[in-house]
């Protein structure tokens, strides 16, 4: 199969296009013939070293953890997919190597859900990672109820925007950073834009005096400070990027393969609630080029490699 793969820890440039061998298929798991893979910043820090600590590399690594895609071959003791089944997936293991930047993955069906009908590949594959994100955050962590103000940082990007949309459909009231660039696009979402930077927090309690209910941060550093300066008395706060949050009584979260939970995120989908944008599409074999831009950090919505479809 055509892939792409680092035989090392590096920038971009490590990133190779060739034949790596296809993938065995273990009993729980499925082979599914990838459509589409979303780029995530996850996957340039685990391409640059940064989850060392956390996962081992096995060498050569193919990147990537979220999918769309057909089953092409269940494992022997499947039941729950069969040939033909479109399916998304968030397929992190616990070890490096056996990414979703291929043509073909074995996905352990813990990691998978059917594809929602109403998206298409390419948004369907900017779904599971950074649609669990939010989803687990602002229900497992945050605890959003209806009538809560939730701070939502970054809220233009792959997590941010989703979050925007659940807690919304949660009936929490919403404010969301981002640049002047995305304001219009959050408030099509249901989100309160502010822009973020020297300011943020009194611009936010201009818009909310009493303070925010929970704050989801997505970026770390000052606006984890900010957002612990925001919040009411027993409010809520959660972080995927800062483990400093533990120190303010916040959640520190890393998202977790759960097939119950991308099922449900599916159905939000198919029902209209929420919606996956997609900014850019590469072929496979420009995959570095897409790493570089998920690392300027810029991006409105989701970046997505393809694969050829034939």
């Amino acid at each position: 199969m055509k892939a792409i793969s680092y035989s090392r820890y590096g920038g971009s440039d490590v990133l190779e296009y060739g034949e790596r061998p296809d993938p065995k298929v273990g009993p729980d798991s499925v082979l599914v013939k990838v459509r589409a893979a979303a780029v995530n910043p996850v996957d340039w820090k685990c391409r640059q070293g940064y989850l060392d600590g956390a996962l081992d590399a096995v060498f050569p690594v193919i990147p990537g953890w979220d999918v769309s895609g057909v089953v092409v071959q269940p494992g022997p003791s499947v039941t729950e997919f069969a040939v033909g089944d479109e399916v998304i997936g968030y397929v992190r293991e616990d070890f490096l190597s056996r990414g979703t930047f291929a043509e073909l993955v074995a996905a352990p069906i813990r990691t998978l859900a059917p594809k929602p009908a109403s998206l298409s590949f390419e948004e369907a594959a900017g779904l599971p990672l950074a649609g669990l994100t939010a989803y687990q955050v602002l229900h497992g962590a945050l605890e959003v109820r209806k009538g809560d103000t939730v701070l939502v940082h970054a809220a233009a990007g792959g997590v941010g925007s989703l979050a925007v949309q659940i807690a919304r459909h949660a009936g929490a009231r919403v404010i969301g950073t981002a640049s002047e660039r995305n304001h219009d696009h959050l408030r099509k979402l249901g989100a309160e834009p502010v822009t973020y930077g020297d300011g943020l927090v009194g611009r936010v309690r201009a818009l909310a005096p009493g303070g925010v209910d929970a704050a989801f941060d997505t970026v770390g550093g000052d606006a984890l400070k900010a957002s612990v300066e925001l919040l009411t008395e027993g409010g809520r706060l959660a972080s995927i990027a800062d483990g400093s949050v533990t120190e303010h009584g916040g959640h520190y979260v890393f998202v977790r393969p759960d097939a119950g939970d991308l099922r449900k995120l599916g159905e939000l989908a198919d029902e209209g609630v929420i919606t996956v944008h997609v900014d850019r599409v590469f072929p496979l074999e420009q995959a570095a080029e897409a790493h570089r831009l998920n690392e300027q950090g810029r991006t409105r919505g989701k970046i997505v490699v393809t694969m050829d479809a034939g």
